[in-house]
């Protein structure tokens, strides 16, 4: 699998690239872009023959160093017809301050992201994990504690399983 972050989604030779490969390619949203919008890095991998994509919520940058989840966005990016994924732990970092302060991201902010993307419909989750994220190199303010990982998913499957009787 190939991923396309969020800030190069459109970059034209880079998804093109990454379409002509035949690989899964995940298209990372840009925080800057309406999620109807991510048609266009879509109908882009789609032109080189490949229908192999995932699509990846983040969030929206509205100037504050926070990034937002609007749920519309899971809706809007569905009909483009592709599996939708949640990146939750990138969704909770605080743009502007170093990812590996406390402050760079609002780790309480997960089980509430997440049990709301999954409620929404998605087909997955990224969730970023490390035995000890304060030490983590990247992205330390916003990761999960890998051996928290097994009752931080438990309630977000019971959600799936009552989603999917109304889907």
């Amino acid at each position: 699998m190939l991923q396309i972050p969020a800030y190069l989604c459109m970059q034209t030779s880079l998804v093109l690239a990454a379409g002509q490969t035949g690989k899964v390619v995940n298209l990372k949203h840009g925080q800057f872009l309406a999620p109807e919008n991510m048609k266009h890095p879509v109908r882009k991998v789609e032109s080189t023959g490949n229908t192999q994509i995932i699509l990846t919520e983040r969030g929206y940058t509205f100037g504050y160093n926070d990034l937002v989840v609007d749920p519309r966005s899971f809706y809007h990016l569905r009909a483009l017809g592709y599996p939708v994924v949640f990146d939750v732990t990138h969704s909770i970092r605080k743009y502007g301050i170093p990812s590996k302060e406390a402050k760079g991201g609002a780790r309480e902010y997960l089980p509430t992201l997440a049990r709301a993307g999954v409620a929404a419909g998605v087909d997955g989750l990224f969730i970023e994990t490390h035995p000890t994220p304060d030490t983590a190199l990247c992205d330390a303010a916003s990761q999960l504690c890998v051996f928290d990982l097994e009752e931080f998913l438990k309630p977000l499957l019971e959600i799936h399983a009552i989603v999917n009787q109304y889907a």
